[in-house]
């Protein structure tokens, strides 16, 4: 018993020392080397793999041997593959029964070429997303580890397991982008990706990603991540192979940009993707914006740059084929000062609806039409919403703007794509003007028709513009029929004149003005009238004023005009207009050209009452052709006590000035006419003239830099004598 015992003893200590040693210390042998070698033909025959002695160890407690190799090479098609270790475990009862099954393999890789590792995962499992990696990467490094499990057939399951680190990656052309330097933490299972840590520089922006999802679902590969990108600089051309549209007349010069983003895509099996989106939490610290027509916007924003700012932006975007939307605020620097936006975009195809918020605080905003200039010290507010169609139209659903108790409002605003306006629904106007005037006026639309009405309305600045702006001004529709009725109380034409009741209507067609019909009085006494009317093809346009003043010393040629009863008609036929202009019993204070010739004339006496208290005259008419910017001038014949003038010529707008003409002073016509026998008796008494005495003279030139010439003349032309008895005659 006791020899039975001590054997026992010591071989069951022999046994505890044995599994001990196998536990932790194992054995080195080469018996295994062919079944492993055998097991990487099973999974290519064009595999090679040189094998050093492995260490066995002992897992008791999943009774499986732990089989370890070091200093592995794989060869490849010539291509050799350093490996760290490769382990396997084999079933202590397949050992046993001399089976020596391998159920797994764990294969740690040195640092190795990317794409020569890409080439040997095809070997193992050729997919579809290992082909485009190996075709865009050009180069990098990695260290990975693989696992491969195998059925009792010793065939590879499909739970294979790759995982490892990327460094200093290189890939170009992948979705227009390039990307350099980047790492990366991969975690490879059949039909799924994990992608964590990267760190990387795409188009030269660095950027970093927490983690990255890619899964294989039937014949589609769903890509989803986040990634984070902090003060990166974006521009116009960059932006747009993003965006996929750009803004006329409005470009990027550039964007500095941080922000967390989130992402997604489809790759179907051609490799198409599908269904990208992303939504991002961005912060633009500072974005420049080139406006190409700056200068159309002066009217409104004096001093506005043709390159605008934006600073911290806080912007949140979701970008997917369908649509865009982009919810931002921050400050924008349009002018001097900073001020205040808040907008939010909504694109779907070429449509984008908007809905924007701009404060105005120390920057100027001139609404030159409606005389009307925000002050210094205040804050104005613009509202805007509406929908803009690339290449068709605006659609101004409602603009409100409101600076203290001023307030504008417009709604149902269409402007074509030229931004001329197309429709309007309605508008309300509520303010004092730069001349302290109340202005309370609204236009709607109703039965086809649009209806302006109001208590008051100052037209000085409106009147001012038309006359004297060099720029076509589109006041009305860009095209269409369009009938407006005005009905307004008081009408200020400036700080002496208003008129009251002012009753009517206007009908356009096409912008052209085909047919009218206004009234009102003057404050002061007086009428005015205004009719066109159109018969075939002529248009036919008649205005009186018992007041010619109020229009008349707009121009700025004319200085100190008073007084005056204006008659205007005007015939047109196609482009060509044949108009009559007269002006009756009126004073001229100062007209610097006349003044140039009486001086030249040696007329000085006249000259000092003209520039003095003014000359009167009794009658002034004017006959002319107008074709376009053509003014054909074919008389102006004017008539006074002091001094009488006859003209003709043409100008060409913007361009040239050519007049020329006869200036006689009243004396000299009075005894002109007196030495004609028996009718100058009858016309002007019984004197008799000394000699016929006046000037000639030539005015031409550009606009602003006129050149005059003045000669004396001894007789009169049988013209200017026939024209100046007709005038007495008929007075």
């Amino acid at each position: 018993m006791k020899i039975i015992f001590k054997t026992t003893l010591t071989l069951f200590l022999f046994f505890i020392v044995f599994i001990l040693h196998m536990t932790f210390f194992g054995i080195e042998t080469d018996k295994f080397n062919n079944q492993i070698k055998n097991r990487i033909k099973d999974v290519n025959q064009n595999l090679e793999i040189e094998l050093k002695e492995i260490k066995i160890t002992l897992d008791p407690f999943k009774f499986k041997l732990n089989a370890k190799t070091v200093g592995t090479e794989f060869s490849i098609n010539d291509k050799i593959i350093e490996l760290e270790s490769i382990n396997s475990k084999i079933s202590l009862l397949s050992f046993f029964n001399r089976e020596y099954s391998i159920q797994n393999l764990e294969i740690s890789t040195k640092s190795l070429n990317i794409k020569n590792f890409i080439s040997f995962v095809r070997i193992l499992n050729n997919t579809p997303e290992l082909f485009i990696l190996e075709k865009i990467i050009k180069k990098g490094y990695l260290i990975a580890d693989i696992k491969f499990n195998f059925d009792n057939t010793g065939k590879i399951k499909n739970d294979f397991q790759i995982k490892g680190f990327v460094k200093d990656l290189h890939a170009d052309s992948f979705l227009n982008y390039k990307v350099k330097k980047l790492d990366l933490k991969f975690d490879y299972k059949k039909d799924n990706l994990i992608i964590q840590n990267i760190n990387s520089s795409i188009n030269n922006k660095d950027f970093t990603a927490k983690k990255i999802l890619v899964n294989k679902e039937n014949d589609e590969f769903f890509v989803n991540g986040d990634f984070v990108i902090d003060n990166i600089n974006v521009n116009n051309k960059e932006l747009n192979n993003f965006l996929k549209f750009q803004i006329k007349n409005l470009e990027i010069d550039n964007a500095l940009i941080s922000g967390k983003n989130n992402f997604s895509l489809k790759i179907n099996k051609k490799y198409k993707i599908n269904d990208f989106k992303i939504f991002s939490e961005m912060k633009i610290h500072n974005m420049s914006l080139i406006l190409k027509d700056h200068e159309k916007f002066i009217n409104i924003f004096p001093e506005i740059k043709k390159n605008l700012n934006f600073y911290d932006q806080l912007i949140n975007i979701k970008f997917s084929k369908k649509e865009l939307t982009i919810n931002g605020n921050g400050k924008v620097l349009l002018q001097n000062e900073n001020d205040k936006i808040i907008y939010s975009i909504l694109k779907k195809k070429d449509i984008f609806e908007f809905n924007t918020s701009l404060e105005i605080n120390n920057n100027p905003v001139v609404f030159k039409i409606l005389n009307f200039n925000k002050n210094d010290d205040s804050k104005l507010a613009i509202e805007l919403n509406g929908i803009y169609d690339l290449d068709k139209s605006t659609k101004i659903s409602s603009l409100i703007i409101k600076e203290k108790k001023n307030i504008f409002k417009i709604n149902g605003l269409i402007l074509d794509k030229k931004f001329k306006l197309k429709e309007l629904r309605d508008l309300s106007f509520d303010y004092i003007d730069r001349e302290k005037q109340k202005n309370l006026i609204k236009l709607f639309y109703k039965n086809d028709i649009y209806f302006l009405k109001g208590q008051n309305f100052n037209a000085n600045n409106l009147i001012e513009t038309i006359l004297n702006d060099d720029q076509d001004t589109d006041l009305f529709f860009s095209k269409g029929d369009v009938k407006i009725n005005i009905e307004i109380d008081k009408v200020y034409l400036d700080k002496t004149h208003q008129l009251k009741k002012l009753k009517g209507n206007l009908n356009f067609t096409d912008k052209e003005l085909k047919k009218s019909n206004l009234s009102a009085n003057f404050s002061n006494g007086g009428k005015l009238e205004f009719t066109v009317s159109s018969k075939q093809d002529e248009k036919i346009t008649i205005l009186t004023m018992d007041r010619a003043e109020s229009l008349v010393k707009r121009y700025k040629f004319i200085k100190g005009f008073e007084g005056g009863i204006l008659d205007f008609y005007s015939s047109k036929i196609d482009d060509l207009s044949k108009s009559t202009l007269k002006i009756y019993d009126f004073k001229l204070k100062e007209l610097p050209l006349l003044t140039k010739i009486l001086t030249l004339a040696s007329l000085q006496g006249i000259a000092d009452i003209l520039s003095g208290e003014g000359i009167r005259f009794d009658e002034f008419e004017m006959n002319f052709q107008t074709k376009k910017n053509l003014i054909t001038i074919d008389e102006i014949y004017s008539i006074g006590p002091a001094i009488s003038i006859l003209m003709d010529g043409y100008v060409e707008k913007n361009k040239i000035v050519s007049l020329s003409g006869t200036l006689v002073p009243a004396t000299t016509i009075n005894k002109a006419i007196g030495s004609i026998p028996v009718l100058g008796k009858i016309l002007v008494g019984s004197k008799t003239g000394e000699g016929v005495f006046g000037v000639s003279f030539k005015i031409k030139g550009p606009p602003k830099n006129l050149a005059t010439t003045v000669n004396p003349i001894k007789t009169l032309t049988p013209r200017f004598i026939t024209r100046t008895l007709e005038k007495i005659k008929k007075n």
